[in-house]
């Protein structure tokens, strides 16, 4: 269960018959489906070498998980002063403690490798503990402080798997890629392209150091300049899969979730909803920015770049074929030329004119929940010079992002989304009045627009949004979609077009 840094007399395996696949599996399915997460493991190893990618673990929900409790405690710890501070979050950190070494006791038969593991746990638990009363002491979470206390769910996480495979006859090896930057002196103020190359060069010798051994490698990969989390996400994860994938070439990414795959619609709110056997990558991206937690854009980019399938399974249907999210040259049976930078002019045509490969129907309609809407008048009677130009400055001088935008003459409408509320008051009350700005970007931001014009903030919106390739050739289409809203009472608020869809 030793980290791969610190192995040296493991044989080096070259030559992999068979190939290699990359298994990702999610904090939830980690927390409540080990079991499963053992066999998958166990029975893909029949037939493939298998190298695992795990999350933090999370035992109901990924709000209740061990990403989050960690994220709370370093705030706690950098906010809340005096001797209640270290009460808090050491309260938090004996909750990941106890909760992880419980599943160890609930899953491991051997007591000896349950033994190895609580006292893995104990020395995480001690340095997260000694991280969090360092930000305490100086009253700020840096960047590298959060990486540092973050990193602790991912470790425990695969130290855990690692402990459960090997319970089960399945030799594995943990590999920590917390310090993989250091390791191998990697520039992170390069360009993107170079900084992932030279991590996904890093973390195939870190694989082929376990010799015959499943690695067992954590999500969490390193301190980049801007923290992690700020430069990639909660899905960096996805991203340390990916980068896996393409440095040992693997056959095929495989992301593991609680569903069988990507679907139409949610199938949870609609029954019809059907299982999608491909997707483009374009149409798996826009659905994961508009809604469905499909994989990590990043992730995308980085694996259809090197040709590598992505394969999204259930683990509790392991058998179910799932959604494989093909390059486009693979899935639709042509080669493409890809786009290169730089001014293309493209000649209007007629749905009419241009009638090759027009699909039947979109791929999928998604929702995105959690939206509020800036509407934003300008003070004055025409839109002046520069006047979207500042907009957009305010909004990146308090690190605020817009999905989407609509404007006008002398008004625009800009929709964004955040996981955490930013206004209180919605469920209290049914006045207006009462509603409040909790988030302080958002406030700051508000503040500054009123100079350009007068500003309203309108709450609990959606985005609905409909997915698929050529979708702008079909004729007709955004009448259906109106017509749809309109029949159901739904009225629209704004409108936004991309390459592949309608709002």
């Amino acid at each position: 269960m030793d980290g791969a840094s610190e192995s040296t007399d493991i044989t080096v395996q070259t030559a992999v018959p068979n190939g290699w696949i990359v298994q990702k599996f999610g904090g939830t399915c980690l927390g409540k489906c080990a079991a499963s997460v053992s066999d998958i493991i166990k029975s893909g190893l029949k037939t493939n070498r298998i190298a695992v990618v795990c999350s933090a673990r999370s035992s109901r929900t990924k709000n209740e998980g061990t990403t989050t409790r960690l994220l709370r405690a370093a705030k706690i710890a950098g906010s809340v002063h005096g001797p209640k501070g270290p009460e808090e979050f050491a309260k938090v950190v004996q909750d990941i403690q106890d909760d992880h070494i419980q599943a160890a006791n609930s899953s491991i038969g051997s007591s000896q490798l349950c033994r190895s593991y609580e006292e893995a746990v104990n020395i995480e638990c001690q340095l997260l503990t000694r991280y969090l009363e360092s930000v305490h002491q100086i009253r700020e979470v840096s960047p590298r402080a959060e990486n540092m206390i973050v990193s602790i769910g991912e470790k425990l996480a695969c130290q855990y798997l690692a402990v459960l495979l090997e319970d089960r006859g399945v030799p594995a090896h943990y590999v920590d890629l917390a310090d993989v930057v250091e390791r191998f002196g990697i520039q992170t103020h390069t360009p993107e392209h170079e900084l992932y190359h030279a991590l996904a060069e890093a973390f195939r010798k870190d694989v082929l150091a376990c010799g015959d051994k499943v690695p067992i490698i954590t999500g969490y990969f390193g301190h980049l300049s801007a923290g992690l989390l700020q430069s990639v996400g909660r899905g960096y994860s996805d991203l340390a899969a990916a980068l896996v994938a393409i440095g040992i070439s693997a056959n095929e990414l495989q992301i593991w979730k609680e569903v069988d795959g990507i679907h139409t619609a949610d199938p949870r709110k609609v029954p019809t909803a059907r299982l999608l056997p491909f997707v483009s990558p374009s149409e798996a991206a826009e659905l994961t920015f508009y809604g469905s937690e499909v994989i990590h854009p990043f992730t995308m980019e980085q694996v259809i770049n090197a040709e590598i399938p992505i394969r999204i399974k259930n683990v509790k249907n392991p058998r179910g074929s799932g959604t494989v999210i093909l390059p486009d040259s693979a899935s639709n049976g042509r080669p493409t030329t890809p786009r290169r930078s730089g001014l293309k002019l493209i000649r209007g045509r007629s749905t009419a004119e241009d009638t090759f490969d027009i699909p039947k129907r979109p791929t999928a309609v998604t929702i995105k929940r959690s939206v509020l809407v800036i509407n934003l008048c300008s003070n004055k009677k025409t839109r002046a010079h520069g006047f979207l130009a500042k907009i957009f400055q305010i909004l990146d001088k308090h690190h605020l992002s817009v999905d989407l935008i609509a404007s006008s003459e002398v008004h625009v409408s800009l929709a964004l989304h955040s996981e955490h509320p930013m206004v209180s008051g919605l469920y209290s009350s049914s006045n207006d009045e009462n509603l409040t700005i909790d988030d302080e970007r958002l406030k700051r931001a508000c503040h500054d627009l009123e100079e350009l014009g007068s500003v309203d903030v309108v709450t609990e919106m959606a985005i609905l949004s409909l997915i698929g390739q050529r979708l702008k050739k079909m004729a007709g289409i955004s009448g259906k979609f109106f017509n749809a809203l309109g029949d159901n009472g739904i009225n629209i608020e704004m409108i936004s077009q991309g390459e592949l869809l309608h709002f």
